[in-house]
């Protein structure tokens, strides 16, 4: 006897062929079908992923690399002066043939012919026969170097006072976020010019300005990570085996802030060098003929509109380096965020 049911006004006959398993496929349910990885190979492999973090990636090498060899393989000094070849417009072989940096002044007269000289100043010179080409490079290095400097003040301060005091709390914290907020409320400006008063303005003034006041965004943010982190149950299993605070810090929640703290660096670097060349823009930063981009700027914006090419070649130069380190920092920051993992 067939047993029959009603299914949507349907009499429908209930045979053994419906009562069937599906066959098991056996070895594909278990399979691992993404290859294993750690955190940084991950976030490495997403980073090289973005386009733009890696143009920004280019960019930066190109520049780290011209600032560091340019300077050495040029036969011009950068604060050597050649008072008979004073302004003269930049000329570099291949691209002179596009009709741009072809050592034609704004009259069209070929300077080079007519003073007869011999070499290429790819970059041109300045009001004092300077290479700007060494000079650019050699003020890339500066920025570089201050940008290198925000980071290690970022790492060495910041991470280390924002983790202190949040680890701790209490009155720890409200001692440690009291500090934090008088020293943001004072504008750095005000800090570079009372260190310019004991010493010459320079990078020793803006080294110092950066050690008082740059750190305190870093100290924020590593604070508010470590404020979630501090009462997880990894942790909290840790302090119940004996671990010492020295190594909760250590080994259980700096680990785990590492990605924001990256990312928290990355942003500093463009402002740092963002920071120097208004510095020296202004006239409190390094001082001719010292070379740095702020100071290459402010003397082109002198001689803007009859040689251009004085402001516009250090401008580009900066530009771009901010340009390409907040492209990397973008990609930094999405490669090593947990919520953009599955997209």
């Amino acid at each position: 006897m067939v047993d029959k049911v009603i299914i949507d006004g349907q009499e429908v006959e209930l045979i053994a062929d419906l009562f069937e398993p599906t066959p098991i496929q056996s070895g594909d349910n278990e399979a691992i079908t993404r290859e294993s990885l750690t955190f940084w190979q991950d976030a490495r492999k997403r980073l090289l992923k973005n386009k733009g973090a890696v143009v920004g990636l280019i960019i930066l090498f190109t520049i780290v690399l011209m600032a560091i060899f340019a300077p050495i393989f040029s036969k011009y000094d950068y604060k050597s002066q050649n008072i008979r070849n004073v302004k003269i417009p930049p000329k570099m072989p291949i691209v002179s043939s596009l009709g741009i940096m072809d050592g034609k002044d704004s009259n069209g007269v070929d300077v080079y012919a007519e003073k007869n000289i011999k070499e290429n100043y790819l970059f041109g010179t300045d009001a004092l026969g300077r290479d700007i080409w060494t000079r650019t490079w050699t003020g890339a290095r500066v920025s570089l170097f201050i940008a290198v400097l925000a980071a290690i003040f970022d790492l060495l301060i910041g991470v280390a006072y924002g983790g202190i005091s949040a680890y701790y709390g209490g009155k720890v914290d409200l001692v440690m976020q009291r500090i934090i907020e008088i020293i943001t409320g004072i504008p750095q400006l005000v800090i570079v010019t009372l260190f310019i008063m004991v010493f010459n303005p320079g990078i020793l003034s803006i080294s110092l300005a950066m050690a008082v006041s740059g750190w305190t965004g870093m100290a924020r943010v590593v604070r508010s990570h470590v404020l979630r982190l501090k009462n997880q149950e990894f942790v909290l299993a840790s302090k119940t085996l004996g671990s010492s605070d020295f190594r909760v810090i250590f080994k259980h929640l700096f680990p785990n802030v590492i990605g924001p703290i990256v990312v928290m660096i990355m942003f500093s670097l463009p402002q740092a060098i963002f920071y120097e060349a208004f510095l020296s823009f202004i006239g409190l930063g390094l001082q001719p003929p010292q070379a740095s981009l702020g100071v290459l700027i402010n003397e082109g914006f002198k001689s803007l509109q009859s040689y251009p090419y004085m402001m516009f070649i250090p401008s580009i130069v900066v530009c771009s380096l901010i340009f390409a380190l907040n492209l990397l920092a973008d990609g930094l920051r999405d490669a090593v965020d947990p919520k953009m993992r599955n997209q």
